[in-house]
């Protein structure tokens, strides 16, 4: 599979399996993941537009996000 760019509607990849968080609510309030075949990265789309554009990020990259989130690098952008 080429990697796919930053923004591509998600009706362009593969079928994915996509997951979001235990602590998402009813409210739509949520962020799904998915892992592109091959390990070609993850897939990231708000769960409240389905077929709207997907980022594109490297394990790595996401490895990072959660690390940090892990040691509250992000805790200042919550209010």
């Amino acid at each position: 599979m080429q990697q796919p760019r930053n923004g591509v509607p998600t009706n362009q990849l593969p079928p994915l399996k996509w997951q979001k968080s235990g602590r998402s609510n009813p409210s739509g309030n949520c962020v799904e993941l998915a892992e592109l075949p091959g390990g070609a990265g993850i897939a990231v789309r708000n769960s409240r537009h389905p077929d709207g554009p997907a980022l594109i990020y490297t394990v790595d990259e996401i490895a990072a996000f959660v690390l940090g989130a892990r040691d509250g690098d992000f805790d200042h952008l919550l209010r």
